[in-house]
């Protein structure tokens, strides 16, 4: 029966990012920064692009995930595609903002590294690093060479596993690695990088596809408030973050009881839609989606520690994150699954296109299946948040599955579902 709706517009399954995120819920030390994008296209583009380099150089923060407890460090790995004036240079502010860490303390690794010298550089900074390359070919270019592809190291750092080197007279292993990796670049570049579905850094890898094309602006701003002094802010701001958790013991951050609760309902429910339309080969992407969303969540929640300095070092042992981080960490994850679909797609040639298009599902059903069989309007309005959806439209919708038999209304603002 729910096939017969008509699908959303366009414009309610928007699948920008950062448009369904209000910038005074960001974490305060990168709202400054977001307010140099002029376009939702590069607001994405850097929202993804600061929590992937922000990441990159925090210590002493972890969190447990599956049966076992691996513990999991907020290191992400993306590759934003998009075709040239696109706008993807914006993303080059997230080295920006790593800058005065790197100073103090080696973090940034070159992507154009023979793999010994990659390995050497890391081994140096205790497993610690951040790869930032504006052109993805500068790695697939040197990956060609005989000595250089350390793609195998790339899939293991991702899930922090053992990297290790066996020589002649040097046998060494870097035991729990913690790189974080940001690649910009067209899609031919991408698919060099991971040229099938098979290959292991597919599901590792979040991907950002951007279509649109960026206008021509004369982006000039007054110096008193421009991009250096932004960043130069947002950059001392960050070290000073990075000092303190450097000083304080291991923090453990956690979902609470009631969020990770939502998170397995996502994987139980709505992901496995992918899985019908795209094969059992995208169930990687869908179980590493859980490791990626609470990723983003601590980073967001990290964030917010620089407002909190004086008593990290004293204060924090362990700490739960907020149900707006894991909200905003939640729809990008939702909103990003749909971008590695339309990589997924375009891996295996089931579009000839220079810039794979990004598909939504039908979000009325996702949304439904996600809700409990009785529920209230507060609970259907916050399910509809986390993916991006107005409160407005989500309303409207629930009074279109009245309309067809799939809901009754119990009491005003309760509501039941009809098998």
């Amino acid at each position: 029966m729910i096939q017969n709706l008509q699908s959303a517009t366009e414009a309610e399954q928007d699948l920008h990012i950062a448009k369904h995120v209000e910038p005074e819920k960001l974490p305060a030390m990168i709202q400054p920064i977001m307010s140099l994008a002029q376009s939702d296209a590069e607001r994405d583009m850097l929202l993804l692009s600061l929590l992937t380099a922000a990441g990159s150089c925090m210590p002493n923060l972890y969190f447990r995930y599956g049966l076992t407890g691996k513990k999991y460090y907020p290191n992400l790995q993306c590759f934003i595609v998009g075709s040239a004036a696109c706008g993807k240079g914006i993303a080059n502010l997230a080295l920006e903002l790593v800058s005065k860490v790197h100073e103090a303390a080696p973090l940034v690794i070159a992507g154009d590294s023979s793999y010994p010298g990659f390995y050497k550089q890391l081994e140096r900074q205790n497993g610690r690093g951040y790869i930032h390359e504006s052109e993805g070919s500068v790695i697939t270019d040197v990956w060609r060479t005989s000595v250089a592809n350390y793609n195998t190291a790339l899939r293991k750092a991702a899930e922090h596993e053992p990297i290790t080197r066996n020589r002649a007279n040097n046998n060494s292993c870097i035991a729990c690695p913690q790189l974080s990796v940001l690649l910009t670049g067209t899609f031919s570049q991408y698919k060099a990088l991971v040229p099938s579905i098979e290959n292991g850094y597919f599901s590792r890898l979040l991907t950002l596809i951007v279509n649109d094309q960026q206008a021509f602006s004369s982006r000039y701003v007054e110096p008193a408030n421009g991009s250096n002094s932004v960043m130069t802010i947002a950059a001392q701001q960050l070290f000073d973050l990075c000092q303190a958790l450097y000083k304080c013991r291991p923090i453990e951050f956690s979902l609470t009881s009631e969020q990770r609760a939502r998170l397995g309902q996502h994987l139980e429910t709505a992901y496995p839609a992918l899985m019908q339309v795209l094969g059992v080969n995208f169930h990687s992407v869908v179980l590493r989606m859980a490791v990626h969303i609470e990723r983003i969540a601590m980073v967001l929640s990290a964030l917010r520690m620089a407002d909190k300095l004086s008593v990290i070092s004293h204060q924090y042992s362990d700490f739960h994150c907020s149900d707006v981080d894991y909200q905003t960490a939640e729809m990008i994850g939702n909103k990003l699954i749909l971008h590695i679909a339309a990589a997924y797609r375009m891996i295996k040639g089931a579009e000839e296109v220079s810039v794979p298009k990004v598909q939504a599902l039908d979000q009325r059903q996702m949304l439904l299946s996600l809700l409990p069989e009785e529920f209230e309007s507060k609970t259907l309005i916050a399910e509809a948040a986390s993916q991006g959806i107005p409160q407005s439209t989500v309303m409207r919708w629930c009074s279109q599955w009245i309309d067809h038999g799939l809901l009754l209304r119990m009491a005003y603002g309760h509501y039941k579902k009809i098998a």
